[in-house]
């Protein structure tokens, strides 16, 4: 009888743990390969008998002389160390299969070569999505579009004034050393009366075209039409004129008030009544030839918005060797300063046509 130790196919107990093994990159393993016996065909010498292996705990192929059939194979358990001398406590190899009268043939190792992952694939342009490349296409040519306008259309100035708004020349009003000096010495006037009406002057009142704008003085007041013309008239950051640029002056409009600051910022009627008496005297001065001088006050009352104070007054000037007569007025408005606003007003007996204007000044001027 064949020794049932020679027959038992070289594997592992199924109940053998498995170990982790854990190799570091780019290392070879050698794995062994069990041997297998030679393969015998039915029939011949030393063939396994037919039928099913057996199935019992102790049951064995009988003992083979010639080739034998292949055995089946264990599932692979990971390297193992090799066994060493029995009694000595250490760990146990598989045991390789005997031949007939000869020890267990040689495993036959098998070579693995662990490779690591391949590092990542640096991104480029055509990794773009193409929702990304049309987004930064189209913000390109919107802002290019918006650049293109300004630069066509930066030398496009409007030659067409509206009739609600006139644009015109704003000059600084220079500061009080600039006011012209005075061509008349200062007389008396008469007494201001604290109420009167304006009642409408002599003439034809000129059609209004709009509205002046005077945003440096902060009120607004008719712009008026016919002869009129609006031009740049220092020491007024506004003007209207009519005529040759000389005194007597046709003229009508408006800066801050001449000189300096008030002490504190008017609160009365009468405190705006004064200033308007100081913007007349201003007006004589500057407007007319010398030896003008005020005669009558035809008016005196209040804005007819906001704070402040309206005088009118006929002047007498020399022209050659006669007087003559003309027309003026002033309006001092409060604009949120210490020092109002001012709009003058001033008509010679050469275009005693326009007085009425001087009633239209007074009744639409406005703080803005």
């Amino acid at each position: 009888m064949a020794d049932v130790g020679d027959q038992n196919p070289p594997q592992d107990p199924p109940t053998a743990p498995f170990r982790k093994v854990v190799l570091p990159a780019e290392e070879t393993v050698r794995i062994p390969r069990p041997a297998q016996r030679p393969y015998v065909p039915p029939g011949q010498p030393g063939a396994p008998p037919a039928g099913p292996p057996p199935t019992g705990p102790h049951q064995v192929w009988p003992q083979a002389t010639g080739r034998q059939a292949p055995r089946p194979q264990a599932p692979y358990a990971g390297p193992q160390r090799p066994a060493g001398p029995q009694g000595s406590g250490g760990p146990q190899g598989p045991a390789g299969p005997k031949g007939p009268g000869g020890p267990s043939a040689a495993a036959t190792p098998q070579v693995f070569r662990v490779v690591p992952p391949p590092p990542p694939r640096r991104r480029g342009l055509g990794d773009i999505p193409i929702k990304v490349v049309y987004l930064v296409a189209a913000i390109v040519a919107t802002v290019l579009a918006v650049l293109l306008i300004f630069v066509v259309f930066s030398g496009d100035v409007p030659t067409r004034q509206t009739q609600d708004q006139t644009a015109v020349s704003i000059v600084p009003v220079p500061p009080a050393t600039a006011t012209p000096t005075p061509t008349v010495s200062e007389a008396p006037l008469p007494a201001v009366p604290e109420s009167k009406k304006f009642a409408p002057l002599s003439g034809k009142a000129s059609a209004t075209k709009g509205t002046v704008t005077d945003k440096a003085s902060g009120i607004s007041y008719p712009r008026l039409g016919g002869s009129w013309s609006a031009k740049s008239f220092p020491p007024f950051s506004v003007a209207q004129r009519v005529g040759k640029v000389e005194a007597p002056y046709t003229v009508a409009a408006s800066a801050m008030l001449p000189g300096d600051a008030p002490a504190a910022k008017p609160s009365t009627d009468a405190d705006y009544r004064a200033i308007a008496v100081q913007a007349a005297r201003w007006t004589l001065r500057t407007q007319y030839p010398e030896g003008a001088t005020l005669t009558a006050w035809t008016a005196s009352r209040k804005v007819p918005v906001g704070k402040g104070w309206t005088l009118a007054f006929t002047v007498s000037y020399p022209s050659g060797n006669a007087r003559q007569v003309g027309q003026a007025m002033v309006t001092v408005v409060e604009v949120g300063k210490t020092k109002p606003a001012m709009l003058v007003g001033s008509i010679p007996q050469s275009g005693k046509a326009y007085w009425r204007d001087l009633n239209t000044l007074a009744d639409k001027v406005r703080p803005l």
